[in-house]
């Protein structure tokens, strides 16, 4: 009997011995501190929105889209898509302008590329761009090169200002030899009158710098003789929707007043073309303000023209 309670005795001590040893082995909890400040993160959040925001422009009074185009080094195309212009032949000043694309960032952390100013220090000849393939678009709908936060007084540098290769060349006086000033078109053609209607102003080199032609509006406005086309749009005040026509090295032609332009800044056209419909844009009636530069000075387009 007491050999039962001896057994009994040491089997419990054996069970009270492995649970003291099981509870000596059990691992202290760990704490996980890995996760990243709350701050950090935000502060991150706000340095990459930061690099990848547009740079702007903010429209000043006399500048146009094309100008503003120019001075980025980027196209009105751009412009247009970049600020979702509906209609681009409107900005107004104090409006800012998207002038760059937003940079992509890039997993390996590397910034976008950010427009700068490009200091232009020669006249640029702008031309359209077209990708292979592209069709022009209608004449209608085709953006024009311009609008200005503003129109410009008429002044020698303004007029500059729109075709800036017209005051490029200074006359030089003529000497007593000199021949009299030819009264041919570019190609040794006749100049061709833009408009069919009666002469109501003639040129004074004080008062008018060129002719004005009556007509009605909608009436065809022709060009007086072939060139391509390097203004059109209406941001000089006094001459309404204008169009001006460069010929040569020497000549170039203006139609002012026009009701509707059918002709953009790039495009070639030829002697006859119609290039604008009569209106009264700018003016007291209905009629084309034609002028006739000569090394960018006004001459009187009555010596060029077909008598009549």
């Amino acid at each position: 009997m007491k050999l039962g309670h001896v057994c009994r005795w040491l089997t419990l001590c054996g069970i009270v011995a492995m649970l003291v040893g099981c509870a000596a082995t059990r691992p202290a909890p760990v704490r996980d501190g890995t996760s990243p400040p709350a701050a950090e993160s935000v502060s991150g959040a706000a340095a990459t929105a930061s690099k990848t925001e547009a740079p702007t422009h903010v429209v000043r009074p006399g500048e146009t889209l094309l100008g503003i185009a120019r001075q980025y080094g980027v196209t009105v195309k751009d412009l247009v898509g970049w600020n979702g212009l509906a209609d681009p032949n409107q900005i107004h000043v104090g409006q800012a302008l998207k002038v760059g694309a937003a940079p992509a960032t890039a997993s390996g952390g590397g910034g976008g590329a950010v427009a700068q100013p490009i200091a232009i220090t020669q006249p640029v000849d702008v031309q359209p761009v077209k990708t292979p393939g592209e069709a022009a678009p209608p004449v209608a709908g085709g953006f024009k090169q311009e609008p200005r936060g503003g129109k410009q007084a008429y002044s020698d540098e303004a007029w500059a200002s729109v075709n800036p290769r017209a005051g490029a060349s200074v006359p030089v006086a003529p000497s007593a030899s000199a021949a009299p000033e030819p009264d041919k078109a570019p190609g040794n053609t006749s100049w061709l009158w833009p408009a069919a209607g009666q002469v109501i102003e003639t040129y004074d080199e004080g008062t008018n710098k060129g002719v004005d032609i009556a007509g009605k509006p909608g009436d065809p406005v022709v060009a007086s003789a072939g060139g391509k086309v390097v203004y059109s749009g209406s941001g000089l005040r006094g001459y309404g929707k204008l169009v001006i026509i460069k010929h040569d090295a020497n000549y170039l032609t203006a139609y002012a007043h026009n009701q509707q332009l059918l002709v953009k800044e790039g495009d070639s056209v030829s002697k006859g073309q119609k290039i604008a419909e009569l209106g009264s844009t700018d003016a007291d009636r209905p009629k084309v303000h034609f002028e006739i530069r000569k090394q960018g000075r006004p001459v009187d387009p009555l010596k060029y023209l077909p008598a009549r």
